[in-house]
């Protein structure tokens, strides 16, 4: 599986096992660790990259995968499968290392990828749940084609605080 993006040596392809000793360097950043859930660590150290890549190669079906820029992997995408009566949608979530950011990769990145995975999991709706002061996060996801359905009011905690999320959501054309 490989998806091009669109932008010249951009695209979304499997973790390696060669990304491991790079990973760090383009994770370990508090930017990046303010913006994601806690699972995401920080410092982001090599142990961090050594069981999160073996996991990541080793499901089934794989649904977390490298940003590669260059043929180097400088950030992540991934989908979280719902179960039971939510199985026909997914969570999305992502990350790109800082010096990548402001030049459209994301945007791009997000936008096949979520297409990809409505056709490759049979989804009826991909969403995702930035923090409500993440405005790149936010116009990322709008430019991707999601939808804004609501504010979570207090519905996280992150660094000691309590905050907001925003709830976004693609639904492909002939959904409700």
């Amino acid at each position: 599986m490989r998806i091009e993006v669109g932008l010249p040596g951009v695209a979304v392809r499997p973790w390696r096992v060669e990304d491991i000793p790079t990973l760090p360097r383009h994770a370990d950043n508090r930017k990046i660790w303010l913006m994601m859930r806690d699972a995401f660590p920080h410092p982001y150290q090599l142990e961090h990259a050594k069981a999160f890549v073996s996991a990541a190669v080793a499901s089934e079906p794989m649904t977390n995968f490298a940003i590669e820029f260059d043929g180097e992997a400088v950030g992540g995408v991934g989908f979280k499968l719902g179960t039971d009566i939510e199985r026909i949608g997914a969570e999305m979530g992502y990350w790109l290392a800082e010096p990548y950011w402001g030049r459209g990769v994301m945007g791009a990145v997000v936008r096949e990828t979520v297409r990809w995975g409505v056709t490759r999991f049979g989804l009826a709706r991909v969403f995702a749940v930035p923090f409500a002061d993440n405005r790149g996060s936010a116009r990322v996801l709008e430019k991707a084609g999601f939808g804004l359905e609501g504010v979570m009011k207090r519905s996280a905690i992150k660094d000691g605080r309590i905050v907001d999320q925003l709830l976004y959501a693609f639904v492909p054309e002939g959904g409700s």
